[in-house]
């Protein structure tokens, strides 16, 4: 045996298989890998970071990729080229989930390039690797010698009938009512994303608190890990200058001027441009012949001063940049039905924040093709979120969506898919897209607060209107000080120390997303936080239902209509027809879209149509298919096919009957010359249906019965003469 692997096991006594992570077989010339392995689920997780920073580089350039092989679940991808393309959205949620918890913990002064990457290399199909990717890359990171504050480790936390589990089985997720990823360190909590069934604020504490106990086994194990690795020289983890003086004379020359600015409680463009103006002036006095060191520190420093100036000011006078206290929502207004072609649609603005919204109903045929290799099916509520460059007064080119674009869509899609109809009163798919129009903090939270307006605007019968708010938090860890921010704005996120989303109804919380750029956030901070995100969750629906207070009573006039009903699973095929000839001819001459499906043993049609008399047609030609003939009753048939002893009638799509020439008329025909063609419509009446299921029509039952003739007098008193 060429290498020498070393092992560890984590029983979390959740009823699954032990964690196996295990080092030194696969991947060595990465600067660390680790193999995780739980069940038939394995992920192999490598870091590798550049020896030196690249040039004038002042912060961690961290790129982390989760990517699932297809192979590991047993599929080819699909597409033409049959291989593995672009991560997709669920593989950039991931990769994001990993991002947040370990990008805290590396040093602030490490700037060398690194990359996380972790593969799914076999998956056992109940038991997800999104709560295992986590502890995989820090597991690789803790036996290199890359430096990092951790480890760190992440799990799934679930409610399931009532109790609390660790990484549930995929099945057990169903009869969940709060499923949170959650990580951390062996001490401290650092980033939480997750949704839930309208829970309170304290069982939210509770799971958290319930997850990060099984964080700390799995720490431990990492430690164990590397422990048994050996030892470890950690490379240098500052790779920042220093000029104290410079920094001493940046903060003397410009802390109080900043101070003042931050203070006035000027606009996001204002503040920024009299920020740039104050440090332009110190630069300025530096002269021209500095070098490129001197001239990155003093950027670094003066960008010191704005974050000791904007967070002191926040804990010495309780005023914040934009001149609210600690508490207050920024001013709403909101609109609703902007867009007249739009199915629904709002505008919901709050500060400098601005989101517009459509919603747009469709078909079961619009339905998401999910393909993955790990979860592959079908979606029926897409969310998309834009973010362009003119929401920031930026040029930047359009590339498409980006990992934060996707991260804070799926925040606002998780939060509005817990009100959302049930499956069997909503029959559409629904596109919500939200365009962030203007942005100064919080945009995913107006996404939220847009999208429920839009929905209900739409007439789509929510269960209960959802807001969202954003909270964040600056400390002072000498003095203990610190302060909890309702609505947090861009400036408050990028120099603060939290950002915790959460969104709910009047009930409780759907979804949350916290990210801690801090060590030690205490349970009781945490508690504060959520009760002053309630307040101020509140505060915004009351706004909102000023706008629109509930659903409207039915979909927009223009709005395309669904009509769901089922039949016997024995019709689907005569619906269809043959290589789809039937169902494709009713969809065109009626200008509907037909989808069915088997379900439980029934077909389950939907027909999709922009309006009335399109569902009409569709549905009475589908209905007729599925009729079954009932012995007396009357049909409108056309006649197939003529016989020497009668006629063929078609009563029903696929349905024919005898009409024997003896029911055709009351009067004897001796032949059918002349008396039916084919294509002739004829009224019958069903007579019965034999053992064999053979139809017996009858037109004549359906004829007055002629009077019958009398006979001559002289005939008949010739018979009554017995002499005649």
């Amino acid at each position: 045996m060429s290498y020498n692997e070393k092992k560890v096991t984590i029983d979390l006594g959740n009823g699954l298989a032990p964690i196996e992570l295990s080092t030194g077989k696969l991947a060595k010339q990465a600067d660390g890998s680790v193999v995780l392995k739980q069940g038939d689920t394995m992920l192999l997780a490598t870091v590798v970071s550049a020896k030196e920073p690249k040039e004038g580089v002042d912060f961690l350039p961290l790129s982390v990729d989760y990517q699932e092989k297809y192979a590991a679940a047993g599929r080819i991808p699909g597409g033409f080229l049959r291989r593995e393309a672009r991560l997709s959205d669920y593989e950039v949620l991931i990769s994001r989930l990993v991002d947040r918890a370990l990008r805290p913990l590396f040093p602030e002064t490490y700037h060398a390039d690194t990359q996380v990457m972790i593969s799914l290399i076999s998956a056992d199909k109940d038991i997800m690797p999104d709560a295992l990717a986590g502890l995989a890359a820090s597991a690789a990171i803790a036996v290199s010698d890359i430096p990092f504050n951790g480890p760190i480790s992440e799990v799934r936390v679930a409610k399931v009938n009532g109790e609390l589990v660790i990484n549930p089985r995929l099945s057990a997720l169903e009869n969940a009512t709060l499923e949170y990823i959650v990580a951390g360190s062996a001490q401290d909590i650092v980033m939480v994303e997750g949704e839930a069934k309208e829970i309170s604020e304290a069982e939210m504490v509770e799971a958290i608190a319930f997850a990060h106990e099984a964080i700390k086994k799995q720490v431990a194990a990492q430690v164990e890990l590397a422990n048994l690795v050996g030892a470890v020289v950690k490379r240098d983890g500052n790779h920042e200058p220093s000029n104290l003086d410079l920094r001493d004379a940046i903060f003397a020359a410009t802390y109080d001027k900043v101070y003042a600015v931050a203070k006035s409680g000027s606009t996001k463009h204002d503040r920024t441009e009299q920020f740039a103006a104050i440090g332009e002036e110190f630069f300025v006095t530096m002269g021209e012949d500095i070098d490129d060191e001197t001239a990155f520190l003093a950027k670094k420093y003066y960008h010191d001063v704005q974050y000791d100036a904007v967070r002191n000011l926040v804990l010495d006078e309780g005023i914040r940049l934009d001149g609210r206290d600690a508490r207050t929502v920024r001013p709403i207004w909101s609109e609703v039905d902007y867009l007249p072609a739009a199915h629904g649609s709002a505008v919901f603005t709050r500060g400098e924040t601005q989101s517009l919204t459509s919603v747009t109903l469709g078909a079961k045929d619009d339905e998401q093709m999910i393909d993955g290799a790990f979860i592959h099916g079908y979606n029926k509520f897409i969310l998309h979120y834009n973010f362009p460059a003119f929401s920031t007064g930026e040029v930047r080119p359009n590339r498409g969506p980006g990992r934060r674009e996707v991260g804070h869509g799926n925040l606002a899609m998780r939060s509005l898919k817990q009100v959302l109809p049930a499956e069997n009163e909503n029959p559409y798919t629904i596109r919500v897209v939200s365009d962030i129009l203007e942005s100064n903090g919080s945009s995913s939270m107006a996404t939220v607060c847009a999208g429920t307006l839009a929905l209900m605007d739409a007439g789509v019968k929510l269960k209960a209107p959802v807001s969202g708010i954003a909270m964040g938090l600056i400390t002072d860890e000498k003095t203990g000080k610190y302060a909890i921010l309702s609505d947090i704005l861009g400036d408050e996120d990028h120099l603060g120390d939290m950002d915790f989303k959460v969104t709910g109804t009047e009930n409780g919380i759907v979804a949350c997303q916290m990210d801690l750029k801090i060590n030690g956030l205490k349970w009781e901070v945490l508690t504060q936080a959520l009760d002053q995100a309630k307040e101020a969750r509140l505060h915004i629906l009351g706004e909102m239902q000023k706008t629109l207070a509930g659903p409207r009573e039915d979909y927009k006039p223009h709005a395309p209509r669904i009509v769901s009903f089922s039949i016997d699973k024995e019709f689907i095929g005569a619906i269809i027809g043959p290589g789809g000839k039937i169902i494709q001819e009713m969809q065109r001459e009626t200008g509907s879209t037909i989808s069915i499906e088997e379900v439980d043993g029934k077909g389950i049609v939907q027909v999709f149509a922009d309006d009335k008399a399109s569902i009409d047609a569709a549905v009475s030609r589908i209905k007729s298919i599925v009729a079954k003939p009932e012995v007396g009753e009357v049909y409108e048939g056309k006649v197939k096919s003529i016989m020497p002893f009668g006629a063929f009638v078609e009563i029903m799509p696929g349905k024919d009957g005898l009409l024997h020439i003896s029911e055709i008329e009351w009067r004897r025909l001796e032949s059918m010359d002349g008396v039916l063609k084919e294509g002739d419509v004829v009224k019958v009446k069903l007579l019965d249906i034999d053992k064999q299921g053979k139809l017996k029509l009858s037109r004549k039952a359906l004829l007055p019965r002629p009077p019958r003739e009398e006979k001559p007098k002289s005939e008949t008193a010739a018979k009554d003469d017995p002499q005649a």
